[in-house]
C-alpha cells in the first residue's frame, strides 16, 4: 500500500513540476518549434512568388502565389511535427491524425484566417509595391505578417497546452 501511495505522490509531483515548466517556455522552444516550418514556408513562398514573375509582373498575382506557396510549405512541416508529437499518446494512427488536425485548427485556426484573408495578402502586396525587387518586397511583407501571426498562434498554443488538449490529459479525465 505504501508503494501505491508513493507512486501517486511521485505522479502528483511530476505533474506539478511540469506545469511551471510549460509556463516558462523560452525563445529556444519557440525557435525549435517553428523555425523548420518557417524555413520551408519561406523557401516555398519565394519559389512560388518569384516563379510567377516569369509570366507576370502583376504585384497581386505575385503576392497570391507567394501566399499559397508559403501556406503549403509551412503547414506541411507543422502537420508532420504535430503528428510526431501526438503518435506516442494516441492509441491508433487514425487517432493521432485526428488529434493532429484538431491541434492544427486550435493552434492556427484564428491566426490563419486573419493572416490568409487579411494581414498577409495586404502586407505581401504592399511589400511588392514598395520595393523595386519583388524578392525584398515579399520578404519585408512576410516578416511583418509573421509578427502578427505568431502573436495570435503562440497564445493559442499556450491555451491548448494549459487546457490539456496538447498532451492528451484532457481526454483522460473522467466525464462528470
Amino acid at each position: 500500500m505504501a508503494t501505491i501511495a508513493h507512486a501517486a505522490t511521485a505522479a502528483q509531483q511530476t505533474t506539478a513540476d511540469a506545469a511551471p515548466a510549460a509556463r516558462r517556455r523560452g525563445i529556444v522552444f519557440w525557435i525549435r518549434r517553428y523555425l523548420p516550418a518557417e524555413i520551408v514556408g519561406t523557401a516555398a513562398m519565394l519559389l512560388a512568388g518569384l516563379g510567377v514573375t516569369i509570366w507576370t509582373d502583376n504585384a497581386a498575382v505575385i503576392a497570391l502565389a507567394a501566399l499559397v506557396g508559403e501556406t503549403l510549405g509551412f503547414y506541411l512541416v507543422l502537420a508532420v511535427t504535430i503528428y510526431v508529437e501526438q503518435s506516442p499518446i494516441s492509441r491508433t494512427r487514425r487517432l493521432a491524425l485526428a488529434r493532429t488536425v484538431m491541434l492544427l485548427l486550435a493552434e492556427f485556426g484564428i491566426a490563419e484566417v486573419l493572416d490568409t484573408l487579411l494581414v498577409r495578402p495586404a502586407l505581401l502586396l504592399a511589400g511588392v509595391w514598395l520595393f523595386a525587387d519583388p524578392l525584398w518586397g515579399l520578404l519585408a511583407g512576410k516578416v511583418v505578417a509573421d509578427v502578427v501571426f505568431y502573436a495570435i498562434a503562440a497564445g493559442a498554443f499556450t491555451l491548448t497546452a494549459r487546457t490539456g488538449l496538447r498532451d492528451g490529459s484532457r481526454a483522460e479525465e473522467p466525464a462528470s
